[in-house]
């Protein structure tokens, strides 16, 4: 696995390219956002869970056919 092999300089360098590209002003705003989108994911995949569970438990009417 590739995640593997990397260890504390190589993160401290992806760190520091980070904080290069986006500056020091804009990271706190940056995670903000990150947080924020990965709350409401999770809200949505809980959402559609509990659709699901709500069209398991309700009866489906059966459709006759009139010949």
């Amino acid at each position: 696995m590739i995640l593997a092999n990397i260890g504390t300089p190589e993160i401290l360098i992806i760190l520091g390219v980070i904080v290069l590209i986006f500056g020091s002003t804009q990271l706190p705003k940056l995670a903000r956002s990150v947080g924020q989108a990965q709350k409401e994911f999770k809200e949505g995949l809980k959402e559609g869970a509990q659709d699901d569970d709500d069209e398991d438990e309700t009866p489906k009417a059966s459709k006759r056919r009139s010949k």
